[in-house]
């Protein structure tokens, strides 16, 4: 499978990115994520391939540039189309499905059809559920860092708290995350972005 580089991945973001603020913004998440990603990796025995998490992480969020308008303002309302967003963007650069995947099954810790239909999302009904381990790591790093104004990290029992307004089965879903890969260590990415910790 051929992997994009750390540098080519930085020059889609630019390509995408409709300013400096927006590439600023995603990209330092999803090189915060990227960082999550490999503290957690280096406690497990293997399993993962490291290559392929680390372009998980860092293009996870890249179709929340489509979402901003000629004014700069972001789409909330929209926000939960960013991850099919961000496949349609890498399937059209080329890349291959596997890294793709990593866009469209991260939100939240998994989306189904049933979920899709129940809330009214506007989305195409499917399963949006992360399933191999590397897609199980991106999507569980990136629970603890949010893209919000100011940008934070969260800590595991906080994220909990935040995922039990979706009900039980999300909140077990968590806990099956948490059971398999850990709490993440944060005072070192706290320390070296200057994010506060919630």
């Amino acid at each position: 499978m051929d992997i994009p580089s750390v540098d080519e991945i930085r020059a889609l973001h630019r390509k995408h990115a409709p300013h400096e603020a927006a590439f600023h913004r995603v990209f330092t998440h999803c090189e915060i994520v990227w960082r999550i990603a490999e503290s957690l990796m280096s406690r497990l025995d293997g399993g993962v391939d490291p290559e392929l998490v680390r372009a998980g992480c860092l293009l996870h969020d890249i179709g929340v540039y489509r979402l901003y308008d000629t004014g700069g303002r972001l789409d909330g309302r929209n926000y939960i189309r960013h991850g099919l967003l961000g496949h349609e963007i890498l399937a059209a650069e080329g890349l291959p499905e596997a890294v793709c995947r990593f866009c469209s099954h991260h939100t939240g810790v998994g989306l189904t059809r049933e979920d899709v239909l129940a809330q009214g999302l506007p989305l195409p009904p499917a399963d949006y559920v992360a399933v191999t381990p590397e897609e199980r790591l991106v999507m569980y790093a990136d629970k603890f860092h949010s893209k919000s104004t100011p940008p934070r990290f969260l800590t595991p029992d906080t994220y909990a708290v935040s995922v039990s307004r979706f009900g039980p089965d999300k909140v077990a879903a968590f806990g099956a995350l948490r059971a398999e890969f850990g709490d993440p260590e944060l005072d070192g990415p706290v320390a070296a972005y200057g994010h506060a910790l919630t």
